[in-house]
């Protein structure tokens, strides 16, 4: 008896491989069928190398093709395994027209310095030339309208287009854009993750941020959803971990840098910044006090091989001027204008760096001319 190859795949469509949902012929797991007279051979692509999955398909098949074709068939299965090339998980979020640049600035706990330091990075930017946005994803505790002096402001609406956009508020040349514009003073936000992620996607697509150079963004201390929420939205080029020299911020920064170096996340690290690192007394200039310890952050750079931007003192003026709205950036020919500066300089050219050594996050890099930075269209 001639066999039909028709015949058997029309048989074969009615077995259903574990697993797969599907029979295996539109699965595709038949590869070929090859009939001579009443022999049948039946090549057969699994994705499972389990024993026992194999030997029910070769049963099924013979007794299908058996009974629905030809009970005297002589039936040959060649089964192969090819199992699928697992894919790398990636967090990939979709780039923001108009915004080259962002950073993802963190750290392992809260009291460090984070916002402050945030703030006055993003004044120094500013000072500099470049545009800069800033947007407070520290949706539980949002500081930026507080440190920015703009706490009664109201972002309005604007059109962009034909769609209706949230304008950010703006102060000393720096876009600011943050819950605490949405909320009562006294209010707490008590959100569960999905909508703290919902409401900083609003505040990053649905706003007019215009050109920027450098969007800085101010993450919650510690390692959570609003993390993820954010590097799944948003293409970050880079993030900087702030710490103190104290040794439970120490350990807390090593594990923010080991979140943002997740093979998943890949997210390169800019560098740590120290804060805190030591008390000078007006009094006495030229004394310094460690009294969070001495160079914890930088010796954590070392041993974790990423750069140390550099550290910021523990000074009143810092504090308070943060406190009344005027970052201390904005003191002119102080030293503490002059640290912030050069951490900075600092930052932008690890940005430099990994834009010459890895995929930009648009076609636009930054160089350096002459001592200054620029952004080269």
């Amino acid at each position: 008896m001639k066999l039909e190859k028709q015949a058997i795949l029309k048989a074969l469509e009615q077995i259903t491989i574990a697993g797969e949902g599907k029979n295996m012929v539109e699965s595709g797991a038949v590869k070929n069928v090859i009939t001579f007279g009443d022999e049948v051979v039946v090549d057969l692509i699994l994705s499972t190398p389990a024993l026992h999955i194999r030997k029910r398909a070769e049963a099924d098949i013979l007794k299908t093709i058996h009974e629905q074709v030809y009970d005297k068939a002589k039936v040959t299965v060649n089964v192969k395994v090819e199992a699928p090339t697992p894919q790398k998980p990636e967090i990939k979020g979709k780039p923001i027209p108009g915004i080259q640049n962002i950073i993802a600035i963190a750290s392992g706990k809260g009291g460090v310095g984070k916002s402050t330091v945030t703030a006055n990075l993003a004044i120094t930017l500013a000072k500099m030339g470049f545009k800069v946005g800033l947007l407070d994803a520290d949706i539980y505790g949002p500081s930026a309208p507080i440190m920015f002096d703009v706490a009664n402001e109201r972002p309005l609406s604007v059109k962009v287009g034909d769609k209706s956009k949230m304008k950010p508020i703006e102060n000393y040349g720096v876009k600011i854009l943050s819950i605490g514009f949405f909320t009562q003073p006294d209010q707490a936000v008590v959100w569960r993750g999905p909508m703290a992620a919902k409401a900083l996607n609003q505040m990053i697509f649905d706003a007019a941020w215009g050109e920027i150079d450098f969007m800085l963004i101010d993450l919650p201390p510690g390692t959570g959803d609003i993390h993820l929420s954010i590097m799944q939205s948003l293409p970050i080029t880079g993030a900087v971990i702030v710490s103190t020299p104290q040794h439970v911020a120490l350990a807390d920064a090593k594990k923010g840098v080991a979140m943002f170096q997740q093979e998943s996340i890949n997210v390169p690290v800019l560098g740590i910044i120290e804060n805190m690192a030591y008390f000078t007394p007006e009094e006495l200039p030229e004394n310094k006090y460690y009294i969070f310890g001495k160079e914890g952050a930088k010796n954590l750079a070392e041993d974790i091989n990423v750069p140390f931007l550099g550290e910021l003192p523990l000074v009143q003026s810092i504090r308070e001027a943060g406190d009344i709205g005027r970052p201390a950036a904005l003191q002119v020919a102080t030293a503490t204008e002059s640290a912030f500066e050069t951490i900075t300089r600092n930052v932008v050219q690890e940005v430099v760096d990994r834009n010459d050594n890895l995929p930009p996050t648009e076609a636009i890099k930054i160089t350096t001319m002459a001592g200054c930075s620029v952004v080269k269209k």
